[in-house]
């Protein structure tokens, strides 16, 4: 069976599975069981590896000290034996629901001190949503066993088995928010968006040694993992890329968390928060003093894909350093505080690209004047426009946004992407040579006849900054 046939039967397995539970719920279940597979998986593996007999692996316990210090140390957490995943499998009949919650809170206790960012209640979403499984304990039992039956051939171990692993999980998130109407924005961008957006900004990367990445909405992380993987083909060792990753929701923050960790990458190389972007600008600060430890982290790379015209709080931000350079954005659209967030933590020769509704482009008042002080500081450089209904649970167009700190041109190319794409039942998406199109146009900056121009500041200026993709052409 290949990658897709395992992970189209499981989704199948699981949508039946789910009955009347929703599916932006049912997703945090089965993607928290199958980290917890993978976490177990990986911490057997480096026990065999160190020479561990399997009888000694059977004899692991909490109460044993030394050991305990030995695997955290290496491993970043310990599993006790009675709790892997696999031995739940053994267990046949006498595996009952309350193994389960024993294993994940002993888990929170026993991480190293060293990666609780990482580590620290990444399982509270699984821990609480178990009652949902069932109505009874016998019921939840049933529920929970079938669950792990279901994804026990996923391979974990080696680095062709992470991206089995990674393409299932994936594969698993896009269609639970194909399932899960409006909340789907939530956590997930579309793989071929993202890859976009990768492929734009490795692009511009690809002579640097060490890179940091930062996506301030973090979602489920696969648009900072993606990222990673394509800027991974220009670099010589990528355990110099850093992962910087903010999510409001818990949910998801923890969907981030687990999925930067099962792709392999160094603990020390992600770098998570759990909070909200606008209110506390992060990275970086000490969450135990964030007012006198604030220090701002600039980064090669920001990529985000915030949640469209929120409301948000502007009020004694106008001394903000974020904001103060080009104005608040109004408090019923939240969209134009992201991307000056995410602007700010650029570094001068570093690259960002946003997703946001088409109506940034032209919407007047404050928005207005932040787009006009975002010309004159020459920081745009090129606008795509993206097809409609091109994300789950939403119709509206969007546009991908490339910003840059400093720019030898002083034009915007303007791209109109919209009529590439092809028809996925009820969505739209693009294709691999939609994709490889719109990137080789962005990198060459090439005009192409009804589908990109380059527009100058002037011309920008006559039009009142109120750019409009249609006259690309």
């Amino acid at each position: 069976m290949n990658k897709q046939q395992l992970a189209t039967k499981i989704w199948e397995s699981a949508n039946k599975m789910r009955s009347k539970i929703e599916a932006n719920e049912y997703k945090d279940y089965i993607l928290g069981f199958i980290f917890y597979k993978y976490l177990s998986d990986r911490e057997l593996k480096f026990l065999k590896e160190e020479g561990f007999p399997q009888e000694d692996i059977e004899t692991l316990v909490e109460d044993d000290a030394e050991t305990v210090r030995y695997v955290r140390e290496r491993v970043g957490y310990f599993i006790a034996y009675k709790d892997l995943f696999s031995t739940w499998l053994k267990m046949g009949k006498d595996f009952d629901v309350s193994n389960v919650t024993d294993a994940l809170s002993a888990f929170n206790r026993l991480i190293n001190p060293s990666y609780k960012m990482v580590f620290e209640g990444i399982f509270n979403t699984l821990q609480v949503g178990l009652s949902k499984l069932g109505d009874s304990s016998a019921s939840r039992t049933k529920a929970i066993s079938d669950l792990i039956h279901m994804i026990k051939d996923i391979p974990m171990n080696g680095k062709q088995d992470y991206d089995v692993l990674g393409f299932i999980y994936e594969y698993l998130i896009s269609m639970f928010a194909a399932n899960a109407g409006k909340k789907a924005g939530e956590f997930y961008t579309p793989h071929e968006v993202s890859l976009l957006m990768s492929e734009i900004v490795a692009g511009h990367l690809k002579d640097r040694t060490e890179i940091n990445i930062y996506d301030p909405t973090s979602g489920s992380g696969s648009l900072l993992i993606n990222i990673g993987r394509s800027v991974a083909k220009y670099i010589d060792d990528e355990d110099n890329i850093k992962y910087f990753a903010q999510e409001l929701k818990q949910n998801t923050y923890n969907l981030t968390r687990m999925n930067l960790v099962m792709r392999g990458i160094l603990p020390d190389n992600i770098v998570t928060r759990n909070g909200d972007t606008l209110e506390d600008d992060w990275p970086y600060f000490d969450e135990a003093n964030p007012i006198e430890t604030y220090n701002p982290l600039y980064v090669d790379v920001v990529v985000s894909n915030p949640p469209y015209s929120q409301h948000w709080d502007p009020s004694n931000k106008e001394t903000d350093p974020r904001y103060a350079r080009f104005g608040l954005a109004p408090k019923s659209k939240a969209d134009y505080a992201f991307l000056l967030h995410d602007l700010f933590h650029l570094k001068p020769d570093g690259i960002m690209t946003i997703i946001l509704p088409l109506g940034v482009l032209f919407r007047g008042g404050e928005e207005g004047g932040i787009r006009r002080n975002l010309i004159e500081g020459n920081h745009i450089d090129a606008i795509i426009g993206l097809p409609a209904n091109i994300f789950f649970g939403t119709g509206i167009q969007t546009i991908i946004m490339v910003l840059k700190q400093k720019r030898e041109n002083t034009d915007v190319l303007f791209v109109d992407a919209s009529k590439g794409f092809m028809k996925a039942g009820k969505n739209n998406k693009l294709r691999a040579s939609d994709i490889k199109k719109i990137v080789d146009t962005v990198t060459t900056r090439a005009d192409l006849d009804k589908f990109a121009r380059k527009v100058s500041r002037e011309e920008i200026r006559r039009n009142e900054y109120n750019p409009e993709l249609r006259k690309s052409g």
